[in-house]
């Protein structure tokens, strides 16, 4: 039986003000919070130094020589889906569980995923552009991409890959999947087809990313991988810039090696005004806002309050990435 109450300490939040049903829930189960934008590495001792659970709800990044920082923690929470600015090896070595949360975005991902898949393959915004100058007919001739009976490979069969395959299902489509952490039998449940990196990678005739940014991952398609696509492939990207060599692809769209691309994120963002993604009309490109929607900000709290639930049990969240760690707690 622990002695001192188990703490939370919210150290990056941005914009996002802390809900107060927040702070009285996690109250009402004798859970110490405290909120804080930390900006230096005494701010992280001050407020982080003898919590038991730290929290970044957004993208505030957490520098690998902080963690020393962190006496007590037994786990980080990330809210949302992407880890990459959490130090998760550093963690890992300190027997530092890090959890996110990638329920609260998954549906609206997919969905975008699948948005810019339309937007790409029916020249959606090519065509708004058109009719405001003025012009009609000839734009009926545009080239356009049939979806019913084509394939659709996906890097990386996690909650949003799953949620992509599950809803591209009724376009009737082939979708193969590529993860090596899911077995073919979790793929057959959503009728997808379980393949090699380069199987998908050559078969598919549209392909998107759900993988995470790790340093395995990061330009894991570049111009090799450019290479085995056909050329009238459809990349679509909404997992993290830096997972597609932005050089390649600027060079695979201008050689034809494929021939469009949806992306919700690039290397450097906000992307600079003189990216040559920008003037390229086989690119349709969205400001990073897929898991934004009305419902954004109520998914994010709910779920990350959840895993801090479990946490605060010694029990296993939801969801966590570093599935090697030994933990500093005994967990159930």
């Amino acid at each position: 039986m622990k002695t001192n109450p188990f703490k939370v300490a919210l150290v990056g939040f941005e914009r996002h003000p802390v809900p107060e049903w927040v702070r009285e829930e996690l109250a009402d189960a004798g859970i110490e919070f405290v909120a804080h934008e930390c900006r230096s590495e005494q701010e992280f001792e001050e407020y982080g130094g003898d919590a038991d659970l730290v929290w970044v709800f957004g993208g505030k990044r957490v520098k690998a020589e902080v963690l020393r920082l962190f006496a007590r923690c037994g786990a980080i929470i990330r809210s949302g889906s992407g880890t990459d600015n959490i130090p998760v090896a550093a963690a890992t070595e300190r027997g530092i569980i890090v959890a996110n949360t990638p329920e609260a975005v998954a549906d609206p991902v997919s969905n975008h995923a699948i948005g810019l898949l339309l937007a790409v393959t029916h020249r959606i915004a090519i065509q708004d552009r058109a009719v405001r100058q003025g012009r009609w007919e000839q734009q009926r001739e545009e080239h356009r991409w049939h979806l019913r009976g084509q394939t659709m490979g996906l890097v990386g069969f996690g909650h949003i890959g799953r949620l992509v395959a599950r809803k591209l299902n009724a376009f009737e489509m082939k979708i193969l999947a590529f993860d090596p952490l899911v077995s073919a039998e979790e793929m057959a449940e959503v009728s997808v087809e379980p393949a090699s990196f380069e199987d998908v990678l050559s078969r598919s005739d549209f392909l998107s990313i759900h993988c995470p940014l790790t340093p395995k991952t990061r330009h894991l398609i570049s111009e090799p991988q450019f290479r085995l696509m056909k050329p009238e492939a459809v990349l679509i990207n909404t997992s993290r810039g830096p997972v597609v060599d932005e050089k390649a692809l600027v060079a695979a769209l201008r050689e034809g090696q494929i021939a469009a691309a949806g992306l919700d994120v690039t290397e450097q963002e906000p992307t600079p005004p003189d990216n040559p993604l920008l003037k390229l009309d086989n690119v349709v490109i969205t400001p990073h806002i897929a898991g934004y929607t009305d419902q954004f900000a109520e998914s994010f709290w709910r779920h990350s309050v959840q895993a801090i639930h479990a946490l605060a049990d010694h029990r296993w969240p939801p969801s966590y990435v570093n599935r090697d760690v030994e933990p500093r707690w005994e967990m159930s």
